[in-house]
């Protein structure tokens, strides 16, 4: 078996508090194979870009590298996150189309290249991941790495009209021409990029996802949705049930149920029309007002950035104003809360809940979803509401399905779930987890190696 090398924006060291789901998946993988994980440092430095840090555990490196400040605004404060995450979430109208901040994205990439390539062998895999690093692979090829090489974007894949909208699309996204497999979350996203290879990327689609770059080159693409490790998180929740700040939640609750949203402060979550369902819901069912609390946390994200710090007022505003019209003395309808709290007290308040909504604009899978179907509890299930536009949604039929647009759909859900009988509720719950059993974070990754490591 091959040695496995990681690639990544950022790198779960050991020490770090930053074992998030993939992080488990990439660290198991690293550990069965042996291998190197490679990545930015997260520091921004006064010296220039490329200095090196190593770490060793076990059978695994753990090397990273400083950005300066330039490299830093340019690369991941610019382009990556105001460019290609607005373009990659179908959000043409905030593309920021800084020509800079384009080259200085190919700039760090290529430093990426330049020292991540003496670090390669031969026989190694290579595994790169998300829209951070979308041309690295070729920059390695120019360097003479003919190692096997795959690529999994973990956001949306964009139709190929908004592709071609921006500046220089085909050096871009020809440079996933580099790599031996281009892997995906859901079939449509897939299509999508299939779509692109045939109307403006020069190439051909030969079948069975097979591609032919203009140069004669072949690869493959596929969709593998990423799962979560399902059984640690259902333990997680378990064990959460005595934690005091979720013994507090429940408590405050009594009687009324809990609907619960958790999400990174941005725009393609759907939080402003996340708050105007549920006072749609309010105003729709007023016979269940006092019933149910709606507790949304969403910690705030790139809060220098003038589109989050509008987001930001807008919920505030809203939620005022569905507080002052439905509040009563004894009870807040909407609870909004901009603070982190840690991954184990999170499960703990996804048991506490009745309803889960999970509501984005657009969303490459949605890991919530599946965290908060995992950590209910069997006997006493809650629901979860779902967004139609979110990649869950293709595997997670049995939740209650929305149109994050449609307020009146959106506020119907919520009236359903909170009523929903206890033999509906287990019967959905059970289909879903046993969804989630199957395709674990592992399965998950044994899925994407096993298909890079295939003869062509």
């Amino acid at each position: 078996m091959s040695r496995l090398v990681v690639v990544s924006n950022r790198v779960a060291v050991p020490g770090e508090s930053r074992a998030g789901g993939l992080a488990v998946g990439l660290l198991a993988a690293l550990k069965e194979r042996g291998g190197l994980w490679f990545g930015w440092s997260g520091k921004v430095t006064r010296e220039p870009s490329g200095t090196l840090h190593e770490q060793v555990e076990g059978d695994i490196r753990f090397v990273t590298m400083d950005l300066d400040r330039r490299d830093n605004d340019d690369y991941y404060n610019g382009f990556a996150n105001r460019t290609l995450w607005p373009l990659l979430h179908f959000r043409l109208d905030l593309v920021d189309y800084d020509r800079d901040k384009r080259e200085g994205y190919r700039r760090v990439n290529a430093l990426f290249a330049e020292k991540l390539a003496p670090l390669l062998r031969d026989s190694d895999t290579v595994w790169i991941h998300d829209y951070h690093l979308m041309p690295l692979a070729s920059m390695l090829r120019e360097r003479g790495i003919g190692c096997r090489i795959g690529f999994f974007l973990h956001v949306p894949m964009p139709s190929a009209d908004l592709v071609q909208a921006l500046p220089e699309h085909q050096r871009l996204m020809s440079s996933l021409y580099a790599y031996d497999l281009v892997g995906f979350q859901t079939r449509r996203d897939v299509e999508r990029f299939l779509s692109y290879v045939r109307l403006y990327g020069d190439g051909k689609v030969l079948g069975e996802d097979e591609l032919e770059a203009p140069d004669g080159r072949r690869l493959r693409a596929g969709a593998f949705p990423i799962g979560i490790d399902t059984a640690m998180i259902a333990q997680q929740a378990r064990d959460a049930v005595g934690k005091p700040a979720v013994r507090a939640l429940r408590k405050s609750l009594q009687p009324r149920q809990l609907a619960i949203g958790v999400d990174r402060l941005d725009y393609s979550k759907g939080l402003p029309e996340r708050f105007h369902g549920f006072e749609r819901y309010l105003q729709r069912h007023p016979d269940q007002k006092g019933m149910l609390t709606y507790l949304q946390i969403a910690p705030v994200s790139r809060g220098e950035v003038s589109e989050y710090k509008l987001l930001r007022n807008q919920l505030e505003q809203i939620a005022g104003h569905i507080n002052g019209n439905h509040a009563q003395p004894d009870w807040t309808p909407l609870r909004y809360v901009n603070k982190n709290f840690p991954h184990a007290t999170l499960t703990g308040f996804y048991r506490a809940a009745r309803i889960g909504l999970v509501t984005p604009l657009r969303d490459g899978m949605n890991l919530v979803a599946k965290e908060f179907v995992a950590a209910q509890d069997d006997n006493d299930p809650g629901v979860l509401v779902l967004s139609i536009l979110a990649g869950a949604a293709i595997e997670m039929k049995e939740a209650l399905i929305v149109n994050p647009h449609d307020l009146d759909g959106v506020a119907d859900a919520i009236a359903a779930a909170s009523t929903m009988p206890r033999t509906e509720r287990i019967d959905r719950w059970r289909a879903l987890m046993d969804k989630l059993q199957d395709n674990d974070i592992g399965a998950w990754r044994m899925r994407y190696l096993t298909a890079l490591d295939a003869p062509a």
